[in-house]
């Protein structure tokens, strides 16, 4: 991987859709009078959080409603040290709204409402094209391109852009089958993946470019259509990392898990802030472990997410294999 010899702004810029989010805070179904949590959420939105909490610069582009909401969501990344002076307000459509239903004690039930509102009506315009090419590393997920075809070209030209600067590239696949078809994100993605040069994805999220097998060798096999590293994330098994020099393996940090909503980003965000650090992969994929074994245990999508100065209460569970 390579990077400009001078940061000239954030070192990780992303871009994507943040929403709203009313929570149940208990369990059972939605009703009349039902207690609910508000709050926000957004998969590209919670990495820059992570990787500002561990102490690096961080900025985050996208469009939220000229509404409460929107307003909300802009304080909030502001609060945590997240640059959101390429964000847009939209007068024209209002922030998106996700709707997190606690059915049962384990289950929950989650509701979108995002088409054609203003998260989806990102568009290349909206990029500060200087401050992409300035930082070290550029992350974008499989669900901004789900969105609609501004959102989807604008995160082609971001990564682009990257590109040709020698700017990081990461891909968090991040596939949602509510948002796209397993042909249609193979397809966009897949155009994708060769211009990236770190790719994050689940066993199932690979099958969209590698055929099903063991998670060294899907690992392995996606490093050969482009990224220099590929990082399979497996849940309670852990994850794994696979690069020119091996694949290397992390054990999952054991916690009470709480809400699982948003530990995949957490981990990103971990991983992210460790290369950044300038930390060989082991310690990469050890500090994406903990900050996704913090971020199950809170409730909410980012909440849970480390400082730095909190890593070690849980590192003394942390094991590595």
């Amino acid at each position: 991987m390579t990077h400009p010899a001078e940061t000239r702004g954030p070192a990780l810029v992303t871009l994507g859709e943040a929403m709203a989010v009313a929570a149940a805070t208990g369990p059972g179904p939605f009703a009349n009078g039902a207690p609910l949590r508000l709050g926000w959420a957004g998969a590209e939105a919670t990495v820059a959080v992570g990787v500002s909490r561990l102490g690096h610069t961080a900025a985050w582009t996208g469009r939220v409603g000229d509404d409460p909401a929107g307003a909300m969501i802009l304080a909030g990344l502001r609060a945590e040290g997240v640059d959101v002076s390429g964000a847009r307000t939209d007068p024209g459509a209002p922030t998106g709204l996700m709707l997190r239903e606690r059915r049962t004690a384990d289950r929950l039930r989650v509701s979108y409402y995002r088409a054609g509102l203003a998260g989806s009506r990102l568009a290349p315009g909206d990029l500060d094209e200087a401050r992409i090419t300035g930082a070290r590393i550029l992350h974008v997920t499989g669900i901004t391109p789900a969105l609609g075809a501004t959102a989807r070209a604008a995160v082609e030209h971001a990564v682009a852009l990257a590109r040709a600067a020698g700017v990081t590239v990461s891909l968090d696949v991040n596939h949602r089958e509510r948002l796209w078809s397993r042909a249609e994100a193979a397809e966009t993605l897949g155009r994708l993946l060769p211009h990236t040069d770190l790719v994050f994805a689940g066993p199932e999220e690979a099958t969209l470019f590698v055929p099903d097998g063991a998670p060294e060798e899907t690992a392995r096999a996606l490093t050969r259509l482009g990224p220099a590293e590929a990082v399979l994330k497996l849940g309670a098994d852990g994850a794994l990392a696979a690069t020119a020099d091996g694949t290397h393996r992390q054990a999952a940090v054991p916690v009470t898990a709480v809400d699982p909503v948003g530990a995949g980003d957490a981990f990103v965000s971990g991983y992210l802030a460790a290369l950044l650090d300038g930390s060989p992969v082991p310690e990469r994929l050890r500090l994406a472990a903990l900050c996704g074994a913090f971020a199950v245990s809170v409730p909410g999508d980012w909440e849970g997410i480390p400082h730095r100065a909190e890593l070690g209460l849980l590192a003394a569970q942390d094991i590595t294999r």
